[in-house]
């Protein structure tokens, strides 16, 4: 059972209005409301808002925003993070404005451990290993990962004692894993907009001097696996003193927390307050993660194993070589490898079993961590559409895909027991249709044939619209036709107002039967130009399985332009943005 604080009684007019206590009744500003997380706690009767986050409602208040406090501690038992992950997508879908409507959005500060309950919540990890039911969507628009251990932390059963939460914190742990490799071997994060704050003002105990916050390495609190330019880094420590990391000698004495606020000019609170505005500040505020002096050329590294048919290898050791760094990684259990930091760039991994070894070289990239699956016999490394890559990696059913990886050579293709028609196939891709009936949510992708399987997540919605491109990358010119004329759109071939333009695409969903054509079900807009192009028709192109088709009838007012810039939109998602010529 969920138990929410009654830390404040605050009014909804009033202007020292702050910590709303009552999750049911949250005043009107006209800005979403910020939802607090908490971190791991030792002493959860003394946990409150102010001691992890100080002044941070009070900052936000002055900015019409008002906070409201996921207290960790209030979930009944000793839960899992799966647990925990579960209580915050009810307490989030309990939210009410004090007029009785529904919270639809609200952002996100999470501290810590509360970065991966969030975490957790957005993927729908369940305690079963590699078993997710994520939310089908996310009412959370930007989100703030404060000091947040992504890849684990060294020192998680040293310093707390052992229970589940220190467990699934630990490097190497199984819950960690599973995480950073849940769609596609990634976490995209759902595709919020998120950013970090990670730490140096550790006493270099916990791992290496300058290189974590105490608690927290660089590499593991860092955004990278989500994209690069998220991360700042500032001098600060995991916790304030005092407190238990500086009584173990992992934070100086004096040391400043990295959560918590003290006054609106501190660092921390400039970060929040410009990113939850949507101001550039927080972009110069610390030190990028790219312009670290661990991180700039270096990165963490995890490590799993699998055979040819995708069963777990337990290894006896994992050595890794990049350039003239060479060093067996860290185990913390008995299948999962890792190191913090290693130089970035094309690292050989060899894993020894017994007498057998298996050898992988993979791109590493700089600026966080990574973790990787490596096997024999057939392996997948993406899942895109065949129109080119969209973010978050997300597919839809008819969509066409392109299967990358290697080994794929004669293999068949089955999403969850239902087989999947190819178009292509070869050693290292392999082109499909998704089928029509795909259903929405998690499932399993595996690509089978005589060498053995392999089985990755992938996330599917009803819908995510990618526009085919003359360049086959998926941006700039649109592979696009001028109904009238039946010419491609190109700058020597410009489209006009009144005209009807042809877009090409995949990824519209399932389709209907409507006057001897397959109708899209969910009918998507356009925007041309920054104007409406009124659709005509939306749904298959004929006799081309995983083809969509688009008329649009071009608005007028647009001008003469080279590269009009068209977003194609259908549910919750828009295609990466293309473009016509018009005039």
């Amino acid at each position: 059972m969920v138990r929410f604080s009654t830390a404040f009684v605050v009014s909804a007019l009033s202007l020292s209005a702050q910590l709303i206590s009552n999750p049911g009744a949250i005043p009107h500003t006209g800005r979403p409301p910020v939802v607090f997380l908490n971190g791991f706690e030792t002493d959860c009767p003394g946990s409150s808002f102010q001691r992890a986050f100080g002044i941070a409602d009070q900052v936000l208040q002055a900015n019409s925003r008002v906070s409201l406090f996921f207290n960790n501690c209030n979930v009944s038992g000793s839960p899992s993070i799966e647990k925990l992950g579960a209580a915050f997508g009810e307490y989030l879908a309990g939210l009410r404005f004090d007029d009785g409507q529904p919270v639809t959005s609200v952002d996100v500060v999470a501290y810590s451990m509360g970065g991966l309950i969030l975490r957790s919540y957005l993927s729908g990890k369940q305690e079963t290993a590699m078993t997710f039911t994520p939310p089908v969507t996310v009412p959370i628009g930007k989100a703030i990962f404060v000091a947040t251990p992504n890849f684990g932390t060294p020192v998680a059963g040293l310093a707390f004692g052992a229970n589940v939460q220190t467990d699934e914190l630990s490097s190497g742990s199984h819950f960690l894993m599973d995480l950073n490799t849940w769609n596609q071997g990634r976490d995209d994060l759902r595709g919020i907009d998120a950013i970090a704050v990670a730490g140096t003002g550790g006493t270099g105990i916990a791992t290496t001097p300058g290189f974590d916050d105490g608690l927290a390495p660089l590499s593991s609190a860092s955004l990278g696996f989500y994209a690069a330019g998220r991360t700042r880094i500032l001098p600060l420590c995991h916790v304030a003193t005092p407190g238990l990391l500086t009584v173990t000698g992992l934070c100086p004495p004096g040391a400043k927390g990295i959560a918590r606020v003290n006054a609106a000019t501190d660092d921390n609170a400039r970060i929040l307050v410009s990113f939850l505005n949507g101001t550039n500040e927080w972009q110069t505020v610390g030190v990028a993660a790219e312009q670290n002096s661990f991180l700039a050329n270096g990165g963490g590294l995890w490590v799993r194993a699998r055979t040819a048919a995708d069963d777990r290898i337990n290894p006896d050791s994992v050595r890794a070589a990049s350039g003239s760094n060479s060093k067996n990684l860290n185990m913390s259990n008995s299948e999962i490898a890792y190191t913090d930091l290693i130089p970035a760039g094309s690292v050989a991994l060899t894993v020894n079993a017994g007498a057998s070894s298996l050898t992988q070289t993979v791109d590493l990239p700089a600026g966080g961590a990574r973790a990787y699956v490596l096997k024999t016999g057939p392996r997948i490394d993406a899942v895109i559409p065949a129109a080119g890559p969209v973010f978050p990696r997300v597919l839809a059913p008819r969509m066409i895909v392109a299967i990358y990886g290697v080994g794929m050579a004669n293999g068949a293709v089955t999403l969850g027991a239902i087989p999947v028609s190819t178009i292509y196939v070869s050693d290292t891709q392999i082109n499909a249709v998704l089928p029509d009936n795909a259903p929405a949510g998690y499932a399993q992708m595996t690509v089978r044939n005589g060498a053995g399987s392999h089985s990755i997540g992938v996330f599917v919605e009803p819908a995510f619209p990618a526009v085919f491109t003359l360049n086959q990358s998926g941006t700039g010119a649109a592979a696009a036709v001028n109904a009238n004329t039946g010419k491609v759109v190109s700058p020597a071939n410009p489209i006009h107002a009144g005209q009807y333009l042809e877009l090409y695409l995949t990824g519209l969903g399932s389709t209907t039967r409507l006057g001897g054509f397959d109708v899209a079900r969910l009918q998507p807009t356009v925007v041309l130009g920054g104007a409406d192009c009124a659709v005509t028709y939306a749904g298959a192109a004929p006799g081309f399985p995983g083809l969509d088709q688009i008329n649009c009838i071009v608005p007028p007012g647009l001008g003469s332009r080279d590269a009009a810039v068209v977003v194609v939109s259908s549910g919750t998602r828009s295609s990466p943005a293309t473009t016509v010529s018009v005039q």
